[in-house]
């Protein structure tokens, strides 16, 4: 199988689509109420896999450069919330994760990495400054990791 970059539909200097998505606890989170700081939205497909354990752990480790450069980190799946609060508590993720399970993967479809053939997320990346406004964005192919060096290049940049 063949795989290919998807399309990144949201690119540096556009506004961030809004949202509002329950975090592990059932309280949503409404990305505009986040305005004045920056945000990083991390969209991933499963809880327990392998890779977006992962990426996800290495954020965790990593989270003091995202404290420091003041940025808010959202991490976002198609998961249950259920689902989502059992691998925060197993993992002790230092940040939030956000439930995009229904409608089933509406908000990371108008961020263009939903994939409906499987159902899930792929792994997308945004940074939204304090403004609202994307500001780097990656997304990676399925089976690829995202790299910690690009989100620190792109914290600088913010």
């Amino acid at each position: 199988m063949t795989s290919t970059a998807p399309e990144v539909r949201w690119r540096a200097g556009d506004p961030a689509p809004d949202f509002t998505l329950p975090d592990t606890h059932g309280t949503p989170v409404h990305l505009a109420d986040l305005r004045g700081e920056p945000v990083l939205l991390v969209f991933f497909p499963f809880a327990f896999s392998g890779i977006c354990t992962g990426e996800l752990c290495e954020l965790r480790d990593n989270i003091e450069d995202f404290e420091s450069a003041g940025v808010r980190l959202l991490a976002v799946s198609t998961d249950p919330v259920f689902t989502l609060k059992a691998w925060h508590e197993q993992e002790g993720f230092g940040f939030d994760l956000l439930s995009d399970f229904w409608p089933h993967g509406a908000v990371a479809d108008v961020y263009g990495v939903f994939d409906p053939a499987s159902g899930h997320a792929l792994r997308g990346t945004f940074l939204v400054d304090a403004d609202g406004i994307v500001r780097w964005s990656v997304v990676k192919s399925r089976g690829q990791r995202r790299d910690l060096e690009a989100y620190r290049e792109a914290l600088a940049e913010i």
